[in-house]
C-alpha cells in the first residue's frame, strides 16, 4: 500500500484524510480538529481542500437536502398566501 503523506508536520496521510471525511469532516477546520493536519506550516491546507472536494461529503449532502426542503416548503407557502 503507498502512503502519500499530505502532512509532514504531523505525518496525515491522503487515506487518513479520505478516511477522515468519510466519517463527516467536511472541511479543512475539520480535519484539523481530529488529525492536527494544518496546524503547524499550513502548507497541506490547499491539497486538504482539493481532497476534500474531490469527494462527497455527508454532511454537505445534508446541508443541501435540508435547504431542498426548506426552499420547497417556502414555495408552498408564497403558493398558499397568494391562493387567499
Amino acid at each position: 500500500m503507498l502512503r502519500v503523506f499530505v502532512c509532514s508536520c504531523f505525518g496525515v496521510t491522503d487515506r487518513q484524510i479520505e478516511d477522515h471525511a468519510a466519517a463527516g469532516a467536511c472541511t479543512p477546520r475539520q480535519i484539523a480538529s481530529v488529525s492536527k493536519a494544518g496546524t503547524d506550516c499550513g502548507s497541506c491546507v490547499r491539497t486538504i481542500q482539493g481532497l476534500l472536494g474531490r469527494g462527497a461529503c455527508p454532511r454537505r449532502e445534508l446541508m443541501e437536502q435540508g435547504e431542498e426542503a426548506l426552499s420547497a416548503t417556502a414555495l408552498s407557502e408564497v403558493r398558499l398566501s397568494e391562493a387567499a
